[in-house]
């Protein structure tokens, strides 16, 4: 295996997954917005990989996906949550967030919309997001798709792995509720600065440009 990216939407506990795949002796980005972050990575969740999954597919031969699922009526409103929060800072031009997330955010969810919040808008991102994952990675092997609130949901992914475990051990419930930055809290030595620099310090990769 190359890399494992997490191509789950944000709010489908992407967090959850990237502290729990600490423990397993994986390197985690989550998040990463340079490509000395991506090389030094063994898995990579949220943005870009939610929106660049096909890129990255051809970047990083023999990778593996993981796309989390979550029950409609708990992501919308969660989503409703973290937009209404970003969108001030979603602005190409003065919002402060990364242009990698912004890039991301923007292309997945069309806040041109004339509603960008609205449940309907939001249920239709996540559909488009879904089919088209689904209509990729049709007929091969290397996805996997979990839901991190149900309980079998860690040996699942553990399995698709090939990691042997004889603990039965679920997820972490991360970020609930209003919370949005329990990564950032987390301390660990496996985790990977999103803004990792390299020899070309911190450039992303040519096909964004």
């Amino acid at each position: 295996m190359n890399k494992l990216f997490i191509i789950g939407l944000p709010r489908t506990g992407t967090t959850s997954i990237s502290v729990a795949l600490l423990d397993y002796g994986f390197k985690v980005a989550h998040t990463a917005y340079t490509k000395r972050a991506f090389e030094l990575a063994d898995v990579i969740s949220d943005a870009p990989c939610f929106c660049d999954y096909q890129h990255l597919d051809k970047l990083f031969p023999n990778s593996k996906f993981v796309y989390l699922e979550r029950a409609l009526e708990n992501w919308v409103p969660s989503m409703q949550m973290l937009l209404n929060k970003m969108l001030p800072e979603l602005d190409a031009k003065t919002g402060y967030l990364h242009p990698v997330l912004k890039r991301s955010i923007r292309q997945t969810f069309d806040l041109s919309a004339a509603d960008p919040l609205s449940e309907q808008h939001l249920i239709n991102a996540y559909i488009k997001h879904q089919q088209t994952i689904d209509d990729y990675f049709s007929n091969r092997n290397d996805l996997v798709k979990i839901d991190v609130s149900h309980d079998e949901s860690l040996q699942k992914l553990l399995n698709f792995l090939h990691i042997p475990t004889s603990r039965s051990e679920k997820f972490p419930h991360l970020n609930a509720g209003k919370l949005v930055d329990n990564w950032k809290e987390h301390k660990h030595p496996n985790k990977v600065n999103s803004l990792s620099a390299g020899r070309e310090h911190r450039k992303f990769f040519d096909y964004a440009s």
